[in-house]
């Protein structure tokens, strides 16, 4: 095993943006370029010999019709004037010949008088012998042509005769040639605007792209989406219409649960405030919104490009988890802190009892255990037998060392009887409900200090049923519908949170809480939750 080398992987670079776009356009502008340059040259090619063909049938024709050559042909060959007209034309027009023949094929003209009165050379002359104008390209006595054959009438309109002009093939090559260089240039040209326009956009791109390559992209916005699902707050982002553009995984989970009530969307609240602040381009900070039944805390901000605000972008987390994560720490922190006070107690009863010992009064000091005993079986001892969970065991604790420093009693009554839960969801409800309704207690008898708070919890199928009563001042028949509403307090502003939560919690268990009052007599609330209990009450 030791023999065995390493696996490495090596992964190939990918391919630079700029060289990349280069080769990509560089291929679409040269195929381009090369498709154009053969068509225009087919195009060169065929009008240039179309234009040397029509020249040299132009010059065909008005020879056939001159009086001189319709004359000449009725003349012997050697006795025609023919010759010295047919060589005028060739030397004018700069043709290869210029041939004029009888019916019989006969020349009467050529460039070389040697050749004159001798049979034309070439079998594309019998089209024009029967009447009918001929294109060709031979070779005859001189070099390779471009012939054009028109046949000659007399003033009866008989043939006597053909014209034939031969146009060498080097001059219609060169004059193919200077066309070929035009479209070279041409094209040289294009490819020349073509290479820094592929500049120009290869260096926009980078700056849109921020000098990043593709691949680099890619894997920022992997990891950025990697990023955004892991998070546990919900994140939600808007364009400038409004329009969700990104959402993650935790947001759908908040936004998307069931609601009591379907005739509302699910997340009208949280769009409106998004839309809000793309629009006005201000912050909105640490703002609760109600959405499918939970307090969300959210933070919203504008997102922006070049001073431009282009969309906005919230975070949010479930406030209702929040604050059942700190009622619990405080229900916890509350036990504690019962145990400690219970310790320095229990520190100077100790004391006490030395003291007694070491005076030998042990007629007081039996006494004093007696009543230290009693204290404790109506204090801890008796709220250990009726409530099986320690949580809220030292959350009451903790209530009862609260109330009996306000100078009131708060008085748990003997039919309690409390099983213990595996359910922290439910242990956590209740503790958000009852600290809520002891801590309204304590403040509307903050004026009474002989006051009482009655507390009564039993258990029965599967329900928790609780009675909270004190005889503080009540409350107002007129204001009684309304204190489970959010923000209605009349103990100034920013209350009216408590009792709201907890209906709001109740009912997310499927519990209920309702109220009774008189004033200046009594106020007595009444509490249901599921209670999951893991044993059976005799």
């Amino acid at each position: 095993m030791s023999d065995l080398q390493p696996l490495t992987i090596t992964r190939k670079r990918p391919m630079k943006l700029n060289t990349l776009v280069t080769l990509m356009v560089c291929g679409v502008i040269g195929s381009v370029l090369l498709v154009i340059f053969a068509l225009y040259f087919m195009q060169i090619t065929k009008a240039t010999r179309d234009g040397v063909k029509d020249t040299a049938l132009a010059i065909a024709r008005t020879l056939a019709d001159s009086p001189d050559v319709k004359r000449g042909l009725l003349l012997p060959a050697e006795k025609s004037q023919i010759q010295p007209l047919a060589d005028a034309v060739t030397q004018r027009n700069d043709l290869l010949f210029a041939v004029v023949t009888n019916m019989q094929g006969v020349r009467f003209s050529h460039p070389d008088n040697t050749l004159l009165g001798k049979p034309f050379i070439g079998d594309d002359l019998k089209p024009a012998l029967e009447g009918k104008e001929n294109v060709a390209i031979n070779h005859g006595v001189l070099a390779e042509a471009l012939r054009v054959f028109t046949p000659v009438y007399d003033n009866a309109h008989q043939q006597i005769g053909v014209v034939a002009i031969g146009i060498s093939l080097n001059k219609v090559d060169e004059q193919i040639g200077r066309g070929r260089w035009d479209v070279i240039w041409t094209v040289l040209f294009s490819a020349l605007m073509g290479s820094l326009g592929i500049w120009g956009v290869v260096h926009l791109l980078k700056r849109v792209l921020f000098g990043l390559e593709p691949y680099e992209i890619s894997a920022l916005f992997e990891q950025r989406q990697a990023m955004l699902q892991s998070l546990k707050e919900g994140v939600i982002a808007v364009d400038s219409q409004g329009h969700v553009t990104m959402i993650n995984h935790a947001a759908r989970q908040i936004l998307l649960l069931p609601m009591n009530n379907t005739n509302e969307p699910r997340h009208v609240p949280m769009l409106a405030s998004l839309r809000r602040v793309s629009q006005t381009g201000q912050a909105l900070q640490d703002q609760e919104i109600d959405c499918n039944g939970r307090l969300l805390l959210c933070n919203t901000f504008p997102v922006k490009s070049q001073n431009a605000v282009i969309g906005a972008i919230c975070t949010f987390r479930d406030k209702t988890e929040i604050r059942q994560l700190m009622q619990r720490l405080d229900g916890m922190v509350s036990y504690v802190d019962a145990l400690r006070t219970h310790s320095h107690e229990f520190m100077n009863k100790l004391h006490v009892i030395l003291g007694l010992l070491h005076m030998k009064r042990y007629d007081k000091l039996e006494e004093y255990i007696i009543q230290t005993a009693q204290n404790y079986q109506t204090d801890i001892g008796a709220i250990q037998r009726k409530i099986k969970s320690p949580v809220i065991a030292g959350f009451l604790l903790g209530k009862m060392n609260r109330a009996k420093e306000a100078g009131i009693t708060l008085t748990l009554a003997d039919e309690c009887l409390v099983p213990d839960t595996p359910n922290t969801e439910q242990v956590t409800v209740l503790i958000t409900v009852l600290g809520n309704l002891i801590e309204n207690a304590l403040d509307a008898m903050s004026d009474n200090a002989e006051g009482e708070i009655g507390l009564l919890m039993h258990y029965q199928n599967g329900w928790l049923s609780c009675e909270i009563s004190d005889d503080g001042p009540g409350i107002d028949p007129a204001r009684l519908e309304h204190i489970f509403t959010k923000g209605y307090s009349t103990k100034g502003e920013n209350r009216g949170v408590g009792l709201f939560l907890a209906r709001q919690q109740l009912g997310e268990l499927g519990g209920e809480i309702a109220v009774e009052s008189e004033p200046g007599v009594f106020t007595q609330f009444f509490v249901q939750i599921p209670w999951d209990s893991e044993r059976k009450i005799a």
